[in-house]
Order: C-alpha cells, then sequence, then structure tokens
C-alpha cells in the first residue's frame, strides 16, 4: 500500500525506510581490519590484568612460596602488555593503508586506556603489595598517578593537534613499558617510585617524541620481540636469562631518559637558530 504525504504529495511505501536504515547502519558501524587490531590491543591489557591477579596477587595473599609461578605469571603479563604495543603499532599502520571505522579513534583511545593505562598502573599497586620493602599506600598513589598520566595523555592527544610525524609526551605504549621496565629492574623502593612518577611526568610533558613510521616502526618492532624472548627466557629460568631481563630493562629505561634529552636539545637548536636568523635579518 502507497501513502501519500499531505506536505510533500510524494509517495511512502511502508517498510522502505527502515529498509534504508538498516542497510545504512551496518555501513557506519562495520569493524574494519584495524579495528579489530585495536580490540586486540584492548584484549590483551584485560589478560596481562588477569594474570597480574591470579599469578601474582593472590598466590601472595594466600601465602605462597612458589616463586617460579609468579615469575611465570609476571613475565605473561608483560609480554601481553608487549602485544597490545605490537596491536597499537599495527593498527595505526593499517588504517593509514586501508580504512578505519568512524569509531576507530574512540576504540584506540579506549584500548590504550586499558592497555597502557590499568594494566601498568595496577601492576604497580601489586608490585608494592608482595615487594618485601615495599609500601602498598605509597605505591598505591603512584599507580594512582600512572593512570591519571595514560588518562590525561590520551585526552590531550584527541583535542590538541600537532606537527605531523610527532608526539607531545612520551607516547602510552612507550611510557607503559618504561613503568613495567622499572619495576622489573627491582631497584629499591623508593628510586623505583620516583623512577614511576618521572614516567608519568614525562607521559604529560611537552616533550616532543618522533611517531614510529618507517624505519622506526621496524626498529620497535624488533625491540618488542627481542622483549618477548628476553621475558620468556626470564620466565622459564633459562641460564642468564635474569641478567638478559635486566639489561633490557635497563635499556627501555635508558632509552626513555635519553630520547627527552635529544628532544630538548633539538628544541634548543632550533630556537637558537631561529635567533640567528632573525638578527641576520634585522642588520642593515
Amino acid at each position: 500500500m502507497t501513502v501519500i504525504d499531505p506536505d510533500t504529495q510524494t509517495g511512502w511505501v511502508p517498510g522502505a525506510e527502515d529498509e534504508d536504515d538498516a542497510e545504512d547502519m551496518p555501513l557506519s558501524l562495520r569493524l574494519s581490519i584495524a579495528d579489530t587490531l585495536t580490540l586486540g590491543n584492548a584484549t590483551c591489557g584485560f589478560m596481562a590484568v588477569y594474570f597480574t591477579t591470579t599469578g601474582i596477587l593472590i598466590p601472595h595473599l594466600q601465602g605462597s612460596q612458589e616463586t617460579g609461578m609468579a615469575r611465570h605469571s609476571a613475565a605473561t603479563a608483560v609480554i601481553l602488555m608487549l602485544m597490545a604495543a605490537i596491536f597499537d603499532l599495527c593498527d595505526g599502520l593499517v588504517a593509514r593503508k586501508l580504512r578505519s571505522s568512524p569509531m576507530g579513534a574512540e576504540l584506540d583511545n579506549l584500548s590504550d586506556l586499558i592497555s597502557f593505562g590499568l594494566a601498568p598502573a595496577y601492576f604497580v599497586l601489586v608490585y608494592g603489595m608482595v615487594a618485601d620493602d615495599a609500601h602498598q599506600r605509597v605505591a598505591a598513589v603512584a599507580a594512582i598517578v600512572v593512570l591519571l598520566a595514560v588518562v590525561l595523555r590520551l585526552a590531550r592527544f584527541s583535542c590538541v593537534t600537532l606537527k605531523d610525524g610527532m608526539f607531545q609526551g612520551m607516547p602510552s605504549p612507550f611510557g607503559a613499558l618504561t613503568v613495567v621496565s622499572i619495576v622489573l629492574l627491582e631497584l629499591p623502593f623508593v628510586p623505583t617510585l620516583l623512577a614511576v612518577i618521572g614516567v608519568a611526568w614525562l607521559m604529560v610533558s611537552r616533550v616532543e617524541y618522533p611517531k614510529p613510521r618507517g624505519i622506526l616502526a621496524v626498529g620497535m618492532l624488533s625491540w618488542i620481540v627481542g622483549a618477548m624472548g628476553l621475558l620468556a627466557a626470564w620466565a622459564f629460568d633459562a641460564p642468564g636469562g635474569q641478567l638478559l631481563l635486566q639489561t633490557g630493562c635497563a635499556l627501555q629505561v635508558v632509552m626513555g631518559a635519553v630520547i627527552p634529552l635529544f628532544a630538548t636539545a633539538r628544541r634548543v637548536n632550533t630556537f637558537r637558530g631561529n635567533r640567528r636568523e632573525a638578527r641576520t635579518a634585522q642588520l642593515p
């Protein structure tokens, strides 16, 4: 049956508009390949929290003396965070090559919050509960600082437009891996907490970090795969595994400290160059 609209004098067939809406909605909500990778990122972050709880926290609360299980669970949790970083790296590359759905940016921020905000902050909290020389309440404050730093960084990333090829502040995946590396180094409690808070500050700072593209992306991916190998060797108590793990974690922390220094030196040199050009232009 056809109904005539008195305003437009056009015919309308019941159900036709509903069919059009049904066809349009999936197009705007359909997940792309990049979105699927982003969901993999979120899944890895959640599973990292799961293994930290079931393999480290619960056995500690039950008085278990099995250090091998705790070591294996800690390595599994960190490997999952590393896998989340791989998903985060790949979803951006795929989105640029193919396409992303309208939900892509929101999915990316929410997934990053789980994998690089909640998971490392929870890792710091559990460290404060199980380490011999740690103070639980102080560690909880440091964990909250890490979480809020990631929240603020992700919110700023969504609102601030920066020049192409650069991040403002330490990227959250890099910051999360640096925080976890500091904890795995098993330094005294106070230096550990100070270093963790320092990383949180770098994430909300204005220090510029290059985006992982091209050779830099390949290098970052290789670094993450190598870190997984070190964690696996440590988890299964391989000969020299502890030394390899500490070496890898120390390199991660050094990278986190050196990159801001290079970025600051570059900004200073750029500022001096601009001033020199301005003075030259003012000369008669």
